[in-house]
């Protein structure tokens, strides 16, 4: 019995996929090639994508698909435009390091999510910034939850061209603006450069005006602290900030609480 023919749509579909299975996008400023699924959008498994640096490069790699950004206006590109290849294996020095990096994030986050972590008098603030490139367009994102638990701002700020770190050390500075004068509060941070500069000692080539700024701003207020909490890491809060900075960047916009609506 002769098999019965492919729908229309059911071929439509194969010949779709054999010929879009990739796009260029930009990984931490550089272009790659990044593998997407038939409705173009980027094929991740675990939260991670294959790429290529190169067409013509068999070396296949994983990047996470958070940390890719589609270039408006390219097309997608049928699977011959890459050479096949192989996943390029981690060294097993490379995934120790990753483990113990791993093991010290998680441990940072439960630290920070512990109870008691922030005094019951204080504030809770948690800023982060972002930057499509780096340097290029730069935002900031912040979440402050007042004491009582129940009060919650939040907002975000477009900072023009600038760099990452830039954009954190600002979401800082708007911390230290934001809360009530005379209450105490705990900024959490995952930027370990801005908690360094700030109450490390280190020294600083770049941004050395902003850091003076940041300490003064600081150092006017009475019973703050900044707290590490590493990023992406299942913190509801510090999510939602890196949501908050990405937001700001796509609208080029900013749309901050102010300090009397915190009062």
């Amino acid at each position: 019995m002769a098999t019965a023919p492919l729908r229309l749509e059911a071929r439509a579909a194969i010949a779709y996929e054999s010929v879009v299975p990739w796009i260029r996008a930009v990984l931490r400023g550089q272009k790659v090639l990044a593998r997407v699924k038939p409705d173009g959008s980027f094929d991740a498994d675990g939260g991670r994508v294959e790429i290529r640096y190169k067409a013509s490069d068999p070396r296949a790699y994983r990047a996470g698909e958070r940390n890719l950004e589609r270039i408006p206006g390219e097309a997608l590109l049928p699977d011959d435009a890459v050479v096949a290849g192989a996943e390029v294996a981690k060294a097993p020095a490379r995934k120790e390091k990753e483990e113990r990096s791993n093991a010290r994030k998680a441990d940072a986050a439960t630290k920070a999510l512990a109870p008691g972590a922030v005094p019951k008098d204080a504030w809770t603030v948690y800023a982060d910034g972002a930057c499509s490139g780096n340097p290029g367009p730069a935002g900031l994102g912040i979440v402050l939850v007042a004491p009582d638990g129940e009060t919650r701002l939040e907002g975000y700020e477009y900072l023009g061209t600038a760099t990452n770190n830039i954009a954190e050390l600002t979401a800082i500075l708007r911390a230290a603006e934001i809360v009530p004068r005379g209450a105490p509060f705990v900024v959490h941070t995952d930027s370990q450069y801005s908690i360094g500069v700030l109450t490390k000692g280190w020294k600083a080539k770049a941004n050395q005006e902003l850091i003076a700024n940041v300490k003064s701003a600081l150092a006017s207020r009475s019973g703050w602290r900044l707290v590490y909490v590493p990023g992406h890491a299942g913190v509801p809060l510090n999510e939602r900030a890196d949501e908050l900075a990405r937001e700001a960047v796509s609208r080029r916009a900013s749309r901050l609480p102010t300090v009397s609506a915190a009062d």
